[in-house]
Order: structure tokens, then C-alpha cells, then sequence
């Protein structure tokens, strides 16, 4: 009599081993420059847990690109699942999806998430996303651009620009009537 392997997670699984918390862009990006990947992680309080959750982000999101675990504890009972998807204007949206999926695998709603971003708490919203955390790469480059040359200001140092907009694009903001 052959019987079949069933593992994975099932229904309520992870009731007990997530905070209700989405960290983004603490880390960076293994899979490209952190302008063009935002990198979202989750605290899980079991190994076995996270490894499972990886692979739940892995085959069940086409919008993740890579998904991985820390390789050991970051506290006790601590291990980081990590996300990475493409900076984009939809990114908040696909959050948002696995967030409320989140509900089938853990005790939180999809609505009761927070979203720590450069040291500070939210509420998790499609908008609160979408109005702090750069969406496209080139709002990534202009953001670190003015966060730099505010520090070399305090700092009196000259500002410079990093960005450099690319000579087809300025022609066509030109054209447009943009400049």
C-alpha cells in the first residue's frame, strides 16, 4: 500500500508564530539593486514555520521573485522570511493580496497588519504604502538622491546631482512640454 506525503501548510498553521508585521526595505536586495527590488520581511517564530512560509511566497505569489529565511535565529525563537519583489506601482497591491492571505495560515486579518518603514510604525494600507515607499525605481534614485545631499548639507559639503536623467527621456519630457 503506497500512501502520499502531505506536508506544506495547512489552515491556521501559523496561528501563534507571526508578529502582525511587515518590515520593508531593511535589508537589501540579493536578487538585483535596491532601486528596482523592495525587499518585505516577516518575523516567524519557528524554523520549520519559515522554511514552509518561503515556500508558500514561492509558489504561490508570480510577484516574488525570491523568498528566503535568515540562516539562524536573530533572537531567540526569531528567524526573518524574506521577500523580494519588483519596485512598482502595484507592489502595495500585492502586499495587500498576501497580507489578507495571510488570514487562512494565522490569527491576523489582512486589515490589522503594521508596516515599519525607516524606523517608524503604520498602519499597513495600500496608500500609506504607496505614499511612503518609492514605487518605481527612478523615485527610489530621486528620494536617495535629496536623503544624501541633505546629509551633505548639514554636513557642509556641496550638494551634487547623482540622478542623471538619460538624454531620450529629457527629449521627450521636453517635447511634452514636462521641462
Amino acid at each position: 500500500m503506497r500512501r502520499h506525503l502531505s506536508e506544506g501548510m495547512k489552515y491556521k498553521d501559523l496561528v501563534g508564530m507571526m508578529k502582525p508585521t511587515i518590515h520593508i526595505d531593511e535589508f537589501a536586495s540579493k536578487m538585483g539593486d535596491d532601486d528596482e527590488i523592495v525587499v518585505a520581511s516577516f518575523f516567524v517564530r519557528d524554523p520549520q514555520a519559515a522554511k514552509d512560509l518561503v515556500n508558500w511566497f514561492e509558489k504561490g505569489y508570480d510577484s516574488v521573485l525570491d523568498a528566503d529565511m535568515s540562516p539562524g535565529e536573530i533572537k531567540p525563537n526569531r528567524y526573518l522570511v524574506y521577500v523580494e519583489m519588483k519596485r512598482r506601482s502595484n507592489t502595495a497591491e500585492k502586499l495587500q493580496e498576501m497580507l489578507d492571505d495571510f488570514h487562512t495560515l494565522t490569527e491576523h486579518e489582512g486589515s490589522g497588519w503594521t508596516m515599519h518603514y525607516r524606523d517608524e510604525d503604520y498602519p499597513f494600507s495600500v496608500e500609506t504604502f504607496n505614499r511612503l515607499v518609492p514605487t518605481s525605481p527612478a523615485e527610489y534614485r530621486k528620494r536617495q538622491e535629496k536623503d544624501l545631499n541633505e546629509m551633505r548639507h548639514a554636513s557642509g559639503i556641496p550638494v551634487k546631482q547623482i540622478y542623471k536623467r538619460e538624454r531620450d527621456i529629457k527629449s521627450l519630457q521636453s517635447a511634452a512640454g514636462l521641462l
